[in-house]
Protein backbone atom coordinates (compact mmCIF):
# COMPACT_ATOMS: atom_id res chain seq x y z
CA UNK A 1 0.00 0.00 0.00
CA UNK A 2 2.53 2.52 0.71
CA UNK A 3 5.06 2.08 -2.54
CA UNK A 4 1.26 2.62 -4.22
CA UNK A 5 1.34 5.69 -2.54
CA UNK A 6 4.87 6.83 -3.33
CA UNK A 7 4.43 5.70 -7.24
CA UNK A 8 1.46 7.67 -7.23
CA UNK A 9 3.25 11.00 -6.89
CA UNK A 10 4.62 13.85 -8.58
CA UNK A 11 7.81 14.72 -9.45
CA UNK A 12 9.70 17.99 -8.51
CA UNK A 13 12.80 18.50 -10.57
CA UNK A 14 15.91 20.60 -9.31
CA UNK A 15 19.39 21.98 -11.42
CA UNK A 16 21.82 22.59 -9.82
CA UNK A 17 24.59 24.33 -11.63
CA UNK A 18 28.22 25.63 -11.32
CA UNK A 19 28.31 28.65 -9.91
CA UNK A 20 31.39 30.05 -12.28
CA UNK A 21 29.98 29.21 -15.61
CA UNK A 22 31.95 31.01 -16.96
CA UNK A 23 35.06 28.13 -16.68
CA UNK A 24 34.41 25.27 -18.74
CA UNK A 25 35.54 23.17 -16.47
CA UNK A 26 33.13 23.71 -14.14
CA UNK A 27 30.53 23.98 -16.35
CA UNK A 28 28.69 21.52 -14.60
CA UNK A 29 24.93 20.61 -14.21
CA UNK A 30 23.46 18.32 -11.90
CA UNK A 31 19.88 17.53 -12.05
CA UNK A 32 17.94 15.76 -9.61
CA UNK A 33 14.46 14.57 -9.66
CA UNK A 34 12.38 14.10 -6.12
CA UNK A 35 9.06 11.93 -5.99
CA UNK A 36 6.91 13.72 -3.39
CA UNK A 37 3.40 12.78 -2.24
CA UNK A 38 0.94 15.45 -1.40
CA UNK A 39 -0.50 13.83 2.23
CA UNK A 40 -0.30 15.17 5.66
CA UNK A 41 3.71 13.52 6.65
CA UNK A 42 6.20 15.84 6.51
CA UNK A 43 8.87 13.54 4.91
CA UNK A 44 6.89 12.65 1.87
CA UNK A 45 7.51 16.19 -0.20
CA UNK A 46 10.27 19.14 -0.59
CA UNK A 47 10.70 21.36 2.43
CA UNK A 48 12.35 24.30 2.24
CA UNK A 49 15.26 23.67 4.19
CA UNK A 50 16.23 20.41 2.20
CA UNK A 51 17.30 22.35 -1.24
CA UNK A 52 19.72 24.78 0.69
CA UNK A 53 20.94 22.15 2.51
CA UNK A 54 21.36 20.41 -1.12
CA UNK A 55 22.70 23.20 -2.66
CA UNK A 56 25.90 23.52 0.20
CA UNK A 57 26.39 19.51 -0.51
CA UNK A 58 26.44 20.79 -4.13
CA UNK A 59 28.68 23.41 -3.17
CA UNK A 60 31.18 21.06 -1.87
CA UNK A 61 30.82 18.57 -4.61
CA UNK A 62 34.17 18.49 -4.77
CA UNK A 63 35.40 17.08 -1.22
CA UNK A 64 32.50 14.55 -1.23
CA UNK A 65 34.63 11.86 -3.73
CA UNK A 66 33.93 8.46 -1.39
CA UNK A 67 33.08 10.38 1.41
CA UNK A 68 30.65 8.10 4.04
CA UNK A 69 27.89 10.41 4.25
CA UNK A 70 24.50 9.67 6.71
CA UNK A 71 21.37 11.64 6.18
CA UNK A 72 19.09 11.68 9.00
CA UNK A 73 15.48 12.39 8.67
CA UNK A 74 15.58 11.91 5.26
CA UNK A 75 12.05 12.23 4.16
CA UNK A 76 12.80 12.72 -0.02
CA UNK A 77 15.86 12.94 0.25
CA UNK A 78 16.81 15.73 -1.45
CA UNK A 79 20.60 16.60 0.43
CA UNK A 80 21.48 12.82 0.63
CA UNK A 81 20.26 11.84 -3.18
CA UNK A 82 22.57 15.14 -4.35
CA UNK A 83 25.56 13.95 -2.31
CA UNK A 84 24.98 10.29 -3.98
CA UNK A 85 25.15 11.73 -7.46
CA UNK A 86 28.10 13.86 -6.75
CA UNK A 87 30.38 10.68 -5.65
CA UNK A 88 29.83 9.85 -1.56
CA UNK A 89 28.85 6.93 -0.40
CA UNK A 90 25.40 7.34 1.11
CA UNK A 91 22.72 6.08 3.71
CA UNK A 92 19.74 7.46 4.07
CA UNK A 93 17.58 7.40 7.15
CA UNK A 94 14.11 7.96 8.81
CA UNK A 95 12.13 6.72 11.94
CA UNK A 96 11.99 3.16 11.55
CA UNK A 97 8.01 4.02 12.48
CA UNK A 98 7.54 5.09 9.07
CA UNK A 99 7.86 2.74 6.54
CA UNK A 100 6.37 4.84 4.02
CA UNK A 101 9.19 7.78 4.10
CA UNK A 102 11.99 4.70 3.98
CA UNK A 103 10.13 3.63 1.09
CA UNK A 104 10.32 6.92 -0.52
CA UNK A 105 13.80 7.15 0.38
CA UNK A 106 14.41 4.20 -1.81
CA UNK A 107 12.61 5.74 -4.70
CA UNK A 108 14.42 8.52 -4.35
CA UNK A 109 17.89 6.43 -4.88
CA UNK A 110 16.27 4.60 -7.77
CA UNK A 111 14.81 7.06 -9.56
CA UNK A 112 18.10 9.38 -9.48
CA UNK A 113 19.74 6.06 -10.46
CA UNK A 114 21.69 5.27 -7.22
CA UNK A 115 21.51 1.63 -6.97
CA UNK A 116 24.52 1.58 -3.74
CA UNK A 117 22.59 3.39 -0.91
CA UNK A 118 21.50 1.81 2.00
CA UNK A 119 18.05 2.56 3.52
CA UNK A 120 17.67 2.50 7.52
CA UNK A 121 15.00 3.34 9.83
CA UNK A 122 16.73 5.04 12.45
CA UNK A 123 14.63 6.63 15.42
CA UNK A 124 16.09 10.01 17.54
CA UNK A 125 17.08 9.15 20.55
CA UNK A 126 17.21 5.34 20.19
CA UNK A 127 20.01 3.34 20.20
CA UNK A 128 19.22 0.63 18.08
CA UNK A 129 21.18 -2.12 16.27
CA UNK A 130 21.04 -0.30 12.60
CA UNK A 131 22.78 2.54 14.79
CA UNK A 132 25.07 0.50 16.13
CA UNK A 133 26.42 -1.01 13.30
CA UNK A 134 26.77 2.19 10.81
CA UNK A 135 30.21 2.03 9.36
CA UNK A 136 32.69 5.12 10.01
CA UNK A 137 31.47 8.48 8.82
CA UNK A 138 32.57 11.55 7.66
CA UNK A 139 29.33 13.67 7.32
CA UNK A 140 25.89 13.88 8.71
CA UNK A 141 22.84 15.18 7.06
CA UNK A 142 19.70 16.83 8.32
CA UNK A 143 17.29 18.83 7.02
CA UNK A 144 14.80 20.68 9.11
CA UNK A 145 14.95 18.25 11.31
CA UNK A 146 14.62 21.12 14.47
CA UNK A 147 10.88 20.93 13.47
CA UNK A 148 9.09 20.34 16.62
CA UNK A 149 10.52 21.17 19.71
CA UNK A 150 10.21 18.07 22.03
CA UNK A 151 12.32 16.48 18.91
CA UNK A 152 15.29 18.64 19.77
CA UNK A 153 17.32 16.64 22.45
CA UNK A 154 16.25 13.27 20.95
CA UNK A 155 18.26 14.51 17.51
CA UNK A 156 21.08 16.09 19.44
CA UNK A 157 21.48 13.03 21.45
CA UNK A 158 21.35 10.65 17.85
CA UNK A 159 24.16 13.64 16.77
CA UNK A 160 25.75 12.79 20.03
CA UNK A 161 26.03 9.28 19.75
CA UNK A 162 27.38 9.37 16.08
CA UNK A 163 30.20 12.48 16.38
CA UNK A 164 31.32 10.32 19.66
CA UNK A 165 32.17 7.29 17.57
CA UNK A 166 33.24 9.78 14.03
CA UNK A 167 35.00 12.61 16.55
CA UNK A 168 36.25 14.28 13.00
CA UNK A 169 32.92 14.16 11.23
CA UNK A 170 30.31 17.16 10.98
CA UNK A 171 26.75 17.31 10.74
CA UNK A 172 25.59 19.83 8.12
CA UNK A 173 21.74 20.68 8.99
CA UNK A 174 19.42 23.12 7.90
CA UNK A 175 16.79 25.09 9.92
CA UNK A 176 13.85 27.10 9.23
CA UNK A 177 13.07 30.18 11.82
CA UNK A 178 9.89 29.34 13.45
CA UNK A 179 9.57 31.16 16.25
CA UNK A 180 12.45 33.30 18.12
CA UNK A 181 11.71 31.59 21.09
CA UNK A 182 13.52 28.65 19.94
CA UNK A 183 17.40 27.47 20.82
CA UNK A 184 19.52 24.47 20.58
CA UNK A 185 22.11 26.38 22.12
CA UNK A 186 21.64 24.87 26.25
CA UNK A 187 21.30 21.45 24.26
CA UNK A 188 24.55 21.45 22.28
CA UNK A 189 26.23 22.49 25.32
CA UNK A 190 24.80 19.77 27.29
CA UNK A 191 25.91 17.24 24.90
CA UNK A 192 29.16 18.68 24.58
CA UNK A 193 28.49 19.92 20.64
CA UNK A 194 29.63 23.32 19.31
CA UNK A 195 28.19 24.84 15.78
CA UNK A 196 29.18 26.91 13.06
CA UNK A 197 27.03 28.95 11.37
CA UNK A 198 27.56 29.38 7.57
CA UNK A 199 26.30 32.53 5.61
CA UNK A 200 23.83 31.44 2.89
CA UNK A 201 25.64 33.89 0.29
CA UNK A 202 29.05 32.07 0.94
CA UNK A 203 27.11 29.30 -1.36
CA UNK A 204 25.00 31.03 -3.12
CA UNK A 205 21.92 30.14 -1.06
CA UNK A 206 21.22 33.33 -0.56
CA UNK A 207 18.34 33.39 -3.05
CA UNK A 208 14.47 32.97 -3.05
CA UNK A 209 14.28 30.42 -5.93
CA UNK A 210 17.37 27.49 -5.70
CA UNK A 211 18.19 25.09 -8.40
CA UNK A 212 15.54 25.94 -10.77
CA UNK A 213 12.95 25.05 -8.03
CA UNK A 214 10.67 28.24 -6.56
CA UNK A 215 12.48 26.86 -2.83
CA UNK A 216 13.16 28.03 -0.32
CA UNK A 217 10.80 30.95 -1.24
CA UNK A 218 10.47 33.84 1.43
CA UNK A 219 10.89 31.70 4.42
CA UNK A 220 14.43 32.52 6.32
CA UNK A 221 16.63 29.43 6.54
CA UNK A 222 19.96 29.09 8.58
CA UNK A 223 22.63 26.28 7.44
CA UNK A 224 25.02 25.40 10.48
CA UNK A 225 27.76 23.06 10.90
CA UNK A 226 27.72 21.09 14.34
CA UNK A 227 30.71 19.07 15.51
CA UNK A 228 31.65 17.86 18.88
CA UNK A 229 33.40 20.77 21.03
CA UNK A 230 36.83 20.76 22.13
CA UNK A 231 37.77 19.71 25.53
CA UNK A 232 40.94 21.14 26.90
CA UNK A 233 43.94 19.67 26.15
CA UNK A 234 42.39 18.54 22.53
CA UNK A 235 45.01 19.42 19.67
Amino acid sequence: MCEQDVRAGNLKHFNFKAEDQSRSEGARTLRVSIPEVLEPQYGMYVWPCAVVLAQYVWHHKGALQQKSVLEIGAGVSLPGVVAGRCGARVILSDSAELPACLENCRRSCEVNGLRDVSVVGLTWGQVSPDLLILPALDIILGSDVFYEPEDFEDVLVTIFFLLRRNPQAQFWTTYQERSADWSIEALLHKWSLQCLHIPLESFHANKECLAGSNLPGSHTVHMIVITMRKQSGDT
